[in-house]
């Protein structure tokens, strides 16, 4: 690589604050973007008068220098002044190795998890349509009902180019590319061309498969993973002069060609399988996957592995209509783990257990269950063992029955409406009599366990965490500190809906700007997560906090988290108890944003918020007086 863009880039992060000051740097086609930790640092003025800068721009928080098409030679002697890999503060300099299977569920996860909320949302409207059906509000033959349905049927319909996008944020090409050749795979001209059945053939040469795409999956993850390289090896060899214009055109023509005589007709031979395999599984085993699934879905959730396994309902239902491999049994699964925390926070004589095990009891009902599986279920044991015995009998009934539910969405209570569909009950019926399974088995055996284990723990002192940490004095004021640096905002504001509801307490948000979080003042560590993503903090005044780093992030099995205390450590105000990749967190597709709630809020006689935007860590915070 030619060296003649290497002192306009030392100059370049040398005008943007230095190195210290930035937390990432990539590149479109035509800018550097940078974040930086303070933008008060960089001199926008001497970047312009560089030669080779054509302007700045400060957009949304992102620091834009312009440079024109050869953006990305500049961009590869940028990383070699800024040391980006250690930029967030990751421990390790080189990317972490994957084996095939971790690969395999990333790639799917980072592809079907962010089309979930627009599955979801046309799920719902499905699902009201189908009540407006049964109780005779509609008739099939209204325009209301014609409108309805293309308002649901949208989303599946385009399936094809919500996923391009996605997949090619994941591979990181370029996602409007991407789009544009799945579009290509549902113009009308192709759709007749595939009506009318004569054969085709580009330039009267190449075969086109006459296969139709809509609502399709298979097809165009292979075709955006196919070009994802064409498109690398097309901008490492056309000139940056016309880069913008060649580079496009090209991918265009090759994946156009690609898509409709090999990667489309093999995609559609193996949903065709699909199909047949999930047909199979249907008519010969229907009853295996919601068992599976119902029964083991909390290990599967703590190994990360459930995010492979669940958009397998997503290709099921696009080749047949509904969905019978994940749905059922994780809704199973769900209200099981939601009853085994409901029954401990009735059962349990510690305080702090209760209050936390009914919040996480409530969010687990509406589909959310990281605060009972990891703050109530899996450190007491007996309720994650009992709610997997549940679950697995309520996934069983619903196999059986051959219980599927017609549109993706949430697994929580409201999913039931999902299963309301062909113009039957019947599967509306059945997925509540599984779910009733559910909670009255994982009650009965939570309730047998825990006359036991609940008693040893009350008596005997020696398990848990309650014999480990001694008690915080009562009453008082506690003044948090700033945890660590970031943008603060009211915690209903959060971008999780489950702590915006409070539905684990009062509290704060934190956008972070830094990856080191610190005591928020002197206490004991009351809980430390498996997953380091979350760390549980008592003062000296009885105030019970949670810092929960990211969003999801106990997907991540701790990876890119660092711990440097223990359960029961005492620590001081601003001492390092956590610190996370920032950088690589975000890569994998999750927000980093921090949560700082208040656990025992019902026991608080005041929260009050003392700063609200950007703020340092180690100001004061949050006051709470119990």
């Amino acid at each position: 690589m030619s060296k003649e863009y290497e002192s306009l880039a030392k100059s370049i992060v040398e005008f943007v604050g230095g190195k210290e000051n930035v937390s990432d740097v990539y590149h479109c086609q035509t800018r550097l973007r940078f974040k930086l930790a303070d933008e008060g640092k960089a001199d926008p003025k001497k970047l312009e008068d560089l030669d080779g800068v054509t302007k700045v721009l400060i957009n949304a928080g992102v620091f834009q220098v312009v440079i024109g098409t050869h953006v990305a030679d500049v961009f590869e002697e940028i990383e070699k002044f800024v040391d980006i890999k250690k930029a967030s503060g990751g421990e390790e300099p080189e990317e972490e190795k994957k084996n095939f299977l971790e690969a395999l569920i990333d790639f799917i996860a980072g592809s079907f998890q962010p089309i979930i909320p627009a599955l979801s949302g046309a799920g719902m409207v499905k699902a009201v349509l189908a009540l407006l059906m049964v109780f005779g509000v509609i008739t099939a033959e209204s325009q209301t009902y014609y409108l309805l349905n293309m308002f649901a049927d949208g989303v599946f319909y385009f399936l094809p180019i919500l996923l391009a996008v996605t997949e090619a944020q994941k591979l990181k090409c370029n996602p409007v590319l991407a789009a544009g050749v799945a579009a290509m795979l549902l113009h009308p001209n192709w759709s007749a061309l595939v009506e009318a059945g004569d054969p085709v053939r580009f330039f009267g040469v190449i075969p086109f498969t006459l296969a139709t795409y809509t609502s399709s999956v298979i097809p165009i993850v292979l075709i955006v993973f196919v070009q994802s390289y064409v498109e690398k090896w097309l901008n490492k060899h056309v000139p940056k002069s016309v880069n913008l214009v060649f580079v496009p055109m090209l991918t265009f023509l090759i994946m156009g060609t690609l898509a409709f005589s090999v990667l489309g007709p093999i995609g559609a031979i193996v949903g065709d399988y699909l199909a047949d395999f999930f047909n199979f599984l249907s008519t010969n085993a229907s009853w295996a996957p919601a068992l599976i699934i119902g029964g083991f879905l909390p290990i599967m959730v703590m190994f990360g592995i459930h995010n492979g396994v669940a958009p397998l309902g997503v290709l099921q239902m696009s080749n047949l209509g509904y969905d019978s491999i994940f749905g059922p049994g994780c809704v199973c699964s769900n209200m099981a783990q939601a009853t085994a925390a409901l029954v401990v926070a009735l059962r349990t004589k510690d305080k702090k257990t209760k209050q936390t095990a009914a919040s996480g009891s409530i969010t687990a009902y509406m589909g959310i269950t990281e605060p009972a599986l990891y703050g109530i279920n899996l450190p007491k044991k007996y309720p994650l063992i009992s709610a997997m015995i549940g679950g697995g009998l309520g996934g069983l009934y619903a196999g059986i029955t051959h219980t599927h539910r017609f549109a993706t969405g949430s697994s929580g209570l409201p999913a039931v409406l999902l299963y309301i569909g062909d113009n039957t009950m019947s599967f509306f019926i059945n997925i509540i009599i599984a779910i009733v399974i559910s909670i009255v088995a994982t009650a009965v055996i939570t309730y047998v366990l825990s006359l036991r284990f609940e008693k040893a723990e009350t008596t005997e002192g020696k398990e848990g965490t309650a014999a480990k940490i001694p008690a915080a004095g009562q009453g008082g004021t506690t003044i948090c500190k700033v945890p660590v640096k970031g943008r603060i905002k009211p915690i209903d504001q959060a971008d999780d809906e489950a702590f915006a509801a409070k539905a684990m307490g009062d509290g704060l948000a934190i956008d972070p700007e830094d990856t080191t979080v610190t005591a928020p003042f002197d206490g004991t560590i009351a809980a430390l997560f498996p997953t380091k993503h979350a760390i549980g903090l008592v003062s000296e005044n009885g105030a019970e906090v949670l810092i929960h780093i990211g969003i999801d992030t106990v997907d991540l099995n701790g990876q890119y988290f660092m711990a440097f205390v223990n359960q029961g450590d005492t620590v001081r105000a601003g001492q390092k108890l956590v610190e996370f990749d920032q950088k690589k967190i975000q890569e994998a597709g999750y927000s980093t944003q921090t949560m700082f709630v208040v656990s025992n809020t019902p026991d608080c006689k005041e929260i009050k918020p003392l700063k609200t935007g950007a703020a340092h860590a180690g100001e004061d915070m949050l006051e709470i007086v119990m």
